[in-house]
């Protein structure tokens, strides 16, 4: 019988997956990585673009640490004294967590998940969701913007239909990054209309924008109101006629 051969393992030899990890942290700040991934495959970064996918298990916390660090240097460079003052010595964190986790959320994680149901009943009448509630910041300043969409959606026997809390889900996912309104409602009826495929869609947003109330011209009464309007509410008169109507009772 043949006695296999044994083959002597070195073991001054460093374990390779310290060096793995070495080079995983190599002391690049998180946002460069994320930056160059998204680069690398030529997609855009745009304030209120969603950028999920190029953000890797773990790298959130990273990205919040980083935040976090930046704030501060803001913070010193406004002349706030961080470390005396008992309320601004955790500013930083708190601003970094709601930038990541709440008010800019949408651009970090993925959409929310969507149940789709089939037009069993061939619904094809005119049916209007909303008022929504949307909270978003404005790209050029950072101030809030709170508001109200209305949508319409005439559907077709190939329609997909999604349940109603979904629609506030998916609006909030768009809106929940810096946004500016006139982009915000083009967004919203993309997303809708890729999920439901309808033959019209209708969305109207009115929304109070800070960057008015709280600075520059401080108009406390100015509103900002605009619409998308798609298939067949773009193409028929009437519909959109009734559409605007009932929108505007229900603001009433």
């Amino acid at each position: 019988m043949t006695t296999p051969s044994l083959r002597a393992i070195d073991t001054s030899q460093p374990d390779p997956a310290p060096q793995q990890d070495a080079a995983a942290d190599d002391g690049t700040p998180i946002s460069v990585k994320i930056r160059e991934r998204i680069k690398a495959s030529q997609k855009r970064f745009h304030a209120n673009d969603n950028i999920a996918e190029f953000i890797e298990p773990g790298e959130l916390d990273k990205l919040l640490d980083e935040v976090q660090g930046k704030m501060s240097e803001v913070l010193s460079s406004l002349v706030i004294d961080t470390d005396s003052d008992h309320n601004t010595q955790d500013t930083a964190r708190r601003v970094a967590k709601m930038y990541l986790n709440e008010i800019f959320r949408g651009r970090y994680h993925e959409a929310p998940a969507v149940t789709e149901f089939p037009n069993a009943e061939r619904l094809n009448e005119l049916m209007i969701v909303g008022p929504i509630t949307v909270r978003s910041a404005c790209s050029h300043h950072l101030c809030p913007i709170i508001g109200r969409v209305w949508i319409g959606v005439m559907p077709n026997e190939h329609s997909n239909l999604i349940g109603l809390s979904k629609y506030a889900r998916l609006i909030d996912w768009i809106m929940s990054r810096p946004q500016i309104q006139e982009e915000a409602v083009t967004q919203v009826a993309d997303i809708l209309q890729s999920r439901m495929n309808p033959d019209g869609l209708a969305v109207v947003m009115e929304a109070d924008h800070f960057c008015m109330h709280w600075r520059g011209v401080k108009d406390m009464d100015s509103k900002m109101i605009n619409s998308v309007m798609r298939g067949s509410f773009l193409k028929d008169p009437n519909l959109r006629r009734e559409f605007l109507s009932l929108v505007n009772h229900k603001k009433g």
